[in-house]
């Protein structure tokens, strides 16, 4: 196995709420239309941002963190990518020197070229100066240019590209445009399949970006290449059911590969829109919303039935984040409103306008060591006594209960399945 070229842009920003999501998924909706292969990643362990990112490109994208994922799985998914793309675009996370480690020890380690993208609509010469900051704070970073977003007229955007100095790439300019704009709610932007217009949103954009620099291509990065970790099959001949709807939408790729690779066949099916439980010997409920769809939920009484029906059947069941919310007695929306949940597990769970954990997260099973991430505006309340604790990246104690009730496994950590497969299929019952 020999290294892989591609040409690759890693989109960063100097703060969140930037436009790096709008111009990622842009860029990939331009260049797929031009016939290219675009292959998107994420940094960070966010979900939302690459179901975006999917419908753009027409590909699956996965993550990378150094943290949570680790440097080798990003490094064989980018040289995976660079043997059959035409284009690798990485999305930072928050601001580009943000977190440890952060998005741009991504791009130091893999050598890929940065593209800031600044909001500038209340900005003029100061543009300038806040990307000769981006680009020569770290000076081993490979900062190529930036991209204005939000500019009022092309003088302004003229203004801009003045106020830049030597060497400093300018890929052009957004203008403001709300048709375009990325709808959002508490955790990020809205999950793709609840953008109606979304191909036309990311059309509108990709049209303003053939008129920039940002539509060629970027020069060719080299990754080394790297073998995928083989997996043994030790899940074969179980099936394992999923929830996959609005209420139950958080799922890395990454993890459904790493379940295939395992040997599992998988199952989805949605209680929202009534499905039965399918037959399977373990069920996962993954992370979402389901305090947008407790009251369906509630009504759901086959669903209800199903559910209960595997837990005393004694079979595997995880639930992450929004799935755990959902097996507690209760749960209390934001406008205050309460509807009764599955009494999977004692407790109620109530919305808060506040952020309530963010962060990742590693917890040590009876099964193994597994990485993961959580981030929750929800607080819950359970008799329950945790089976352990996650803790942070940096040994901290602040991490999240990971209780564990019969067959039952849940937690507000929404786990990384390759951080350790033998560790995941475990929980499913191999």
């Amino acid at each position: 196995m020999s290294a892989a070229a591609c040409p690759a842009l890693f989109v960063a920003a100097q703060a969140s709420g930037q436009g790096k999501t709008t111009v990622t998924a842009a860029l990939a909706r331009l260049h797929t239309r031009q016939g290219r292969k675009v292959r998107v990643f994420k940094c960070g362990p966010d979900f939302l941002d690459p179901q975006i990112h999917a419908v753009a490109s027409g590909a699956p994208v996965y993550n990378l963190d150094l943290g949570m994922c680790g440097a080798e799985d990003a490094a064989w998914r980018l040289h995976a990518a660079a043997q059959k793309a035409d284009l690798i675009l990485v999305e930072g996370v928050m601001g580009l020197f943000d977190g440890a480690p952060s998005g741009a020890d991504i791009a130091r380690r893999f050598g890929i070229p940065v593209m800031a993208v600044i909001d500038a609509k209340a900005m003029a010469q100061t543009f300038g100066a806040l990307v000769h900051g981006l680009a020569t704070w770290q000076p081993d970073l490979p900062f190529s240019g930036v991209l204005a977003n939000h500019v009022g007229s092309e003088g302004h955007a003229k203004l801009l590209q003045d106020s830049l100095g030597p060497g400093i790439a300018w890929y052009g300019a957004l203008p403001r445009d709300a048709d375009a704009a990325l709808p959002e709610r508490h955790l990020g932007l809205l999950q793709a399949a609840e953008i109606a217009d979304l191909d036309a949103r990311l059309d509108r954009l990709a049209d303003h970006l053939a008129r920039t620099g940002a539509a060629d291509l970027s020069p060719p990065v080299s990754f080394p290449a790297v073998e995928r970790p083989p997996v043994d099959a030790i899940l074969r001949g179980r099936r394992i059911a999923i929830a996959r709807d609005a209420a139950f939408g958080f799922i890395y790729p990454a993890n459904l590969d790493t379940l295939a690779g395992l040997g599992a066949e998988v199952s989805f099916f949605s209680p929202l829109a009534g499905d039965a439980l399918p037959d399977c010997d373990a069920l996962w409920l993954p992370g979402g919303y389901p305090e947008l769809h407790a009251e369906a939920l509630a009504a759901n009484a086959r669903w209800q039935a199903d559910l209960h029906a595997h837990v005393a059947a004694g079979k595997p069941l995880l639930a992450e984040c929004g799935g755990m919310m959902s097996l507690f007695e209760s749960i209390t929306d934001k406008e205050g409103a309460t509807f009764p949940g599955s009494g999977v597990l004692p407790g109620h769970t109530r919305m808060q306008a506040r952020l309530a954990a963010l962060g990742t997260q590693v917890a040590e099973l009876p099964e193994g060591r597994l990485t993961g991430h959580t981030f929750h505006y929800s607080k819950s309340e359970t008799p329950l006594q945790p089976l352990t604790r996650a803790s942070s990246l940096r040994g901290g104690k602040d991490g999240e209960a990971i209780y564990r009730l019969g067959r039952v496994t849940a937690s507000y950590v929404h786990f990384y399945f390759p951080s350790n497969p033998v560790a995941s299929a475990a929980l499913f019952g191999a």
